[in-house]
Formats: C-alpha cells, structure tokens, sequence
C-alpha cells in the first residue's frame, strides 16, 4: 500500500491544473461509483489525476492505482482496496480498469462492502460496463469522455480560454456571438489547425509524427483494447483493420454488407458487429436516416471516420474538403444531441433541427422549403439568418 500511496502521489505532483478538460466540471464526484469511458488519448487519466490533486485531500485517503500495475500480478483489486479501508481511506480512483480481469465483480464487491468509499473508474469505449457477471446498472454513474473540441484546442494550444456555447444561443445568436470571438482570434485559421491536429491532446507533443501515432493509437486499440475486451482472435481483428481500410479509402461510406463480407471475409452479422465495435471505440462514427432503427444488427446508412484527425491520418490522398466539414460537424455533435441523417439536406438533429453543410458560397436552395432549417458554412467568419459558420459548433462543450 506504501508504494502505491507513493506512486499516486508522485502522479498528482506532475499533473498540471492549467488545462482541464470539459467533463471535470460536469461530473458529480459525490456520487460513489463513477465510471468514465471513453477512446485512448482522449485524457481520461489526466482528468482522475487532476480531480485528486482538485478536488481531494493529499493526506493518502485518496489514491490514484493504474489497473496494469504490477502489484495486481498477486494481489486482487478488492483485497487491495479492503487495506486501504482499514487505513482510512475514503477515494479509489482506478485507471484502464479493462485491463483487470473480473473487474466488475470486485468493483461490485467494494461498493456493496465499503459503504464509505466512493469508487471512480476509467475504462475504454468499448467496455460495456452495464453487461457481464457482475451488472453495475443500478449502482455506477456513467460519463463519456468526448474528444477535444475546437473551443478545448483554442485553450490548450493558443492559451485563450472562452466560454461554453449553447445550441439555442448558436441557432439564435450567431452573429454576435461571432462577432465577439472574432474580435479575439481570427476563428477560421483555428479551424483550419483543429481539424489535422486538434482532436486529442497528445497533439501538443509533436506535430510531425502526430499522424503516425494517431495511426499507432488505432492499432493498440484494435489489437490490445478490442482483443482484450471481446476475446477476438488475431483473425478476426486483422480483417477490422481491412474494414478501417476500406472505409478510410472512401468515406462518407455507404455500407453494402454483401461486398464487404464477400471482400472481408465476415459474416453479415460479425461485419455489423465489427462496426459497432469500431463506433463504440470512436473510430467510426455511423449514421442513419431517422426511422432506419437503432441496434448492432441495423446496417448504418452512412459511416465517417470519427473526427477529422483520423481523415488525415488515414484517408490521406481522400481527404475532401466536403468530407472534412460533414465530419468535422457530426463529431462535435454527437454525444450531445440526438443525430441522423436528414431526408433533405444532410443533418437531422433533435428530429427537428435540418442542417445543410457546404463552403463559403453554399445557398440555402436546398432546405429554403423547411422549417427549422439552417445552411452550415465554412471559411466564413460571421453568419447571418440561418446562415451560422461552421466553426461556432466547435463551442459547444
């Protein structure tokens, strides 16, 4: 318990509290058993550290455990967390829980036996932490980690920290809304950066070889998260790397499930399974007409790579300045508001709002007989009517 208390402490002092990313402050930490899921890189870790070093007392009755420890090689997660109790503590903060087996059992065992200690964990996209042996349904509180946003990049990179903008307040108030950050950056330029590099904060490391482990993050999350998580053999898993391939090659995608199972070598079902599971770890980002049905047999009617750093890190030479504003659009809303594709124009949003995606001379021709109807444009700086620019929807959280 001593080098793991040492272990936590060390970890806090190096976290920084300069950048925080949105979901620190939405979380409730009262609740007792938090889960927060979300894809790799996207700084679940960073955010457990800055909430102990935040929010926590530093006298070792909250710790920070990284679940792939060596300790846990001939010691169990709840026998470790019965010893902390006996020494007071009152916090567990435990990272990458995918990576233990049996987690949800124990967890499950250190609620129901440990009253007094509230429990956050971290785990991939992909973990179902509703399903299993030990169903944690009624007892965990679950939050999911978006990447960064356009507003999240402004701050970390350029260092100007701006406000949280409502949908209500873009459909309604554009213009002086915009009117407000152009006075402070000059918001297409940031745009333009955003979409190579500005969706995971790794970023700021290197931005020469940031496509190449972007690429590299894909990779471990197919071969270590997806084998890990799913039980898949290498077969299996290297045929998903040819279905990356093949979307990456001509996204938007639109699926026939025939010819990639014939192309692939997957089932009907195992080939929809697979693009569930590319959702879920948020490498794909699939869409469907409002009345197509929700389910992992339902065949999306559109697929995107999730964000446009992955556009440029695999798609490359297929890098369409349409494809970047219809992703870049679609991954700052998902998550947030209920997302389809529209019967007319391209976006259907809350089942009410139609959302028409071009550049600087798209006309509102196409949606001029709908109601709730907006023309979303890119390379310009302010909107007007129900012209709003695209890159105010990099705001919304």
């Amino acid at each position: 318990m001593d080098k793991i208390r040492l272990q936590s402490q060390v970890k806090v002092q190096n976290v920084s509290l300069d950048f925080q990313r949105y979901l620190l402050g939405k979380i409730n930490w009262n609740d007792r058993l938090i889960a927060i899921k979300g894809a790799r890189g996207a700084g679940k870790t960073t955010i457990l550290l800055q909430h102990l070093k935040k929010n926590l007392p530093q006298d070792g009755s909250a710790i920070y455990v990284a679940m792939d420890d060596l300790i846990f090689s001939d010691t169990k997660l709840y026998e470790l967390a019965e010893e902390f109790s006996l020494l007071g503590g009152s916090h567990l903060l435990l990272d990458e829980v995918h990576k233990y087996p049996n987690w949800s059992r124990e967890i499950k065992l250190i609620y129901d036996n440990f009253p007094k200690m509230n429990v956050v964990f971290t785990s991939s996209s992909i973990l179902e932490i509703y399903g299993g042996e030990s169903d944690l349904s009624r007892r965990a509180i679950s939050y999911d980690l978006k990447e960064m946003s356009l507003r999240e990049y402004l701050e970390l990179e350029h260092g100007i920290k701006l406000p949280i903008v409502s949908l209500e307040d873009i459909l309604q108030h554009n213009n002086e809304i915009a009117t407000g950050i152009n006075q402070m950056i000059k918001p297409v330029a940031i745009f333009h950066e955003y979409v190579k590099w500005g969706a995971y904060p790794y970023s700021r490391e290197n931005k020469e070889s940031y496509n190449s482990r972007l690429r590299n993050t894909v990779q471990v999350i197919i071969d270590v998260d997806l084998h890990a998580i799913e039980n898949l053999d290498y077969e299996i898993l290297y045929k998903i790397k040819k279905l990356i391939k093949m979307i990456a090659s001509s996204v938007p995608f639109t699926p026939n499930i025939s010819e990639l199972s014939q192309k692939i070598g997957l089932s009907r079902p195992s080939i929809l399974k697979a693009l569930d599971l590319l959702e879920k770890a948020r490498i794909v980002l699939s869409l469907q007409k409002r009345n197509s049905g929700i389910g992992v047999l339902t065949k999306p009617d559109k697929v995107f790579l999730n964000n446009t750093n992955l556009l440029y890190a695999f798609a490359e030479e297929n890098t369409e300045i349409g494809t970047i504003r219809e992703t870049f659009f679609a991954n700052q809303l998902q998550g947030l508001f209920s997302l389809n594709l529209a019967e007319k124009g391209d976006f259907l949003v809350n089942d009410y709002l139609v959302f028409e995606i071009g550049g600087k001379n798209k006309t509102t021709k196409q949606i001029k007989s709908i109601q709730n109807a907006f023309v979303v444009r890119d390379d310009i700086e302010y909107g007007v009517g129900n012209i709003i620019p695209l890159w105010l929807f990099g705001f919304l959280y």
